[in-house]
């Protein structure tokens, strides 16, 4: 079993390194490609921002205060007699 599981360790470190190495070119390449795009600059034309249009603002309808209500009649009192 010890040996079954050196074997694997050990693929799997090469495949590490394989993977470290394209990794490696990879970036040299696009490096190189970085370096050519700093070197000529393109020059970017102003951008002009369209001119927003406001919506015109609506006011709602102020509310009248209700009218007082006038005080209910109270029944005359009996009198006493």
């Amino acid at each position: 079993m010890n040996k079954k599981q050196k074997l694997v360790a050990k693929k799997h470190r090469k495949n590490k390194d394989r993977i470290k190495e394209l990794n490696k070119a990879s970036l040299a390449k696009s490096s190189a490609n970085s370096e050519q795009s700093v070197k000529a600059p393109v020059k970017k034309a102003p951008v002009k921002k369209a001119p927003v249009k406001k919506a015109p603002v609506k006011k709602a309808p102020v509310k009248k205060a209700p009218a007082k209500k006038a005080p209910a009649k109270k029944a005359p009192a009996k009198k006493k007699k």
